[in-house]
């Protein structure tokens, strides 16, 4: 089927409508008609091609949220009419430790949403910043969250993923202090994940201005990280420090705020390398430096009941699809709380 979607030709070039198509369903498909789709920086980092290795035409989108349209005949999870998610994987190989263990997202044949090998047209995968997706259900997530919270429900897909993983991982918790490093799209999830899981949670920014926001969010303390001062009186005091940020920066002065046996864990990808920290920073008090990429389709699926359970959904600014340059622009200059959302309807108009 031929649909429309907003995507680039190549990396110097503005993203515009095209047309794209999507294969015949499969007897294990589910047709998603899209409504919303999330807007993430690694679209930007993708479709600009600063992580290198963009395909092209790249259309970007791993956000996204629907209502499914049709299913093959062998689907049996999903049914038509039923309010769904598809977030970064579409594909895995199945039979390795990783995806045995539920955790496609580390699989070496995990296929991306977009940029992913395929043998679809183009030849890779296409994302959801279009009007339908036929995606295998292994990889479709039911959303029981009301209908009129779809919208702010399409960021969980990556944002709210990206941040419960790690936050589960590494114990998050009552009795457990909690540091999130940035107040962006990533961020402002972890705060909220955080606090709906127990723990006492601090929040690191370089702006006062932000300090307001962040106690609203859900942040029990809110740190500016430029301040030495506010800095020091939580020295070896974190159990967990969520680091966010996208961009290259000083990561000593965050290890230093671990207990013994604390971890940092980086979860913001940068278009280039951090500078590399201190490592008496870390083998004095046995600290740890982690990432953690995304997560497995059932902690996705966990982490969206998670979040129905207790209100939670994304702080957004819905956008037209003939917006999302401006969107881009804005994003760069940190200017959105805390999440674009493409209306995918207005792609026609």
């Amino acid at each position: 089927m031929t649909i429309l979607a907003v995507g680039a030709q190549a990396a110097d070039q503005p993203l515009d409508r095209m047309e794209i198509t999507r294969r015949d369903l499969g007897a294990h498909d589910v047709r998603i008609e899209i409504i919303y789709c999330g807007i993430c920086h690694s679209d930007l980092h993708q479709v600009r091609s600063e992580w290198a290795g963009t395909l092209y035409p790249c259309v970007p989108g791993h956000e996204i949220v629907g209502r499914v349209a049709a299913v093959g005949g062998h689907v049996t999870g999903h049914k038509i009419g039923d309010l769904v998610g598809v977030g970064c994987i579409v594909d895995s190989c199945q039979h390795c430790p990783d995806c045995d263990e539920g955790l496609e997202n580390y699989c070496d044949g995990m296929v991306g949403t977009y940029n992913g090998p395929t043998p679809d047209a183009p030849g890779h995968t296409l994302g959801g910043y279009s009007q339908a997706i036929v995606v295998h259900e292994r990889y479709v997530l039911r959303i029981t969250h009301p209908e009129e919270q779809l919208a702010a429900v399409a960021p969980l897909l990556c944002a709210g993923i990206t941040t419960y993983s790690p936050l589960r991982h590494w114990g998050a918790g009552p009795g457990r202090k909690v540091g999130v490093v940035g107040i962006g799209g990533l961020g402002h999830m972890g705060v909220k994940l955080a606090h709906a899981m127990g723990a006492h949670v601090v929040a690191f920014t370089t702006s006062a201005g932000k300090t307001q926001d962040a106690k609203a969010l859900g942040a029990d303390e809110v740190v500016v990280s430029r301040n030495p001062e506010e800095m020091a009186a939580h020295a070896q005091s974190f159990d967990l420090i969520l680091n966010t940020v996208a961009a290259p920066h000083d990561l000593d002065s965050f290890l230093a705020l671990l207990k013994r046996d604390g971890t940092m864990v980086l979860v913001g990808a940068p278009a280039t390398p951090h500078p590399s920290p201190n490592v008496f920073n870390l083998i004095m008090r046995r600290r740890s430096l982690a990432g953690s990429m995304i997560g497995g389709i059932p902690e996705t699926q966990e982490m969206l009941d998670f979040c129905a359970e207790h209100g939670i959904t994304a702080d957004i600014e819905m956008i037209r699809a003939d917006e999302i340059e401006q969107a881009y622009a804005r994003m760069l200059k940190g200017d959105v709380k805390y999440r674009f959302v493409m209306d995918i309807a207005t792609m026609a108009g």
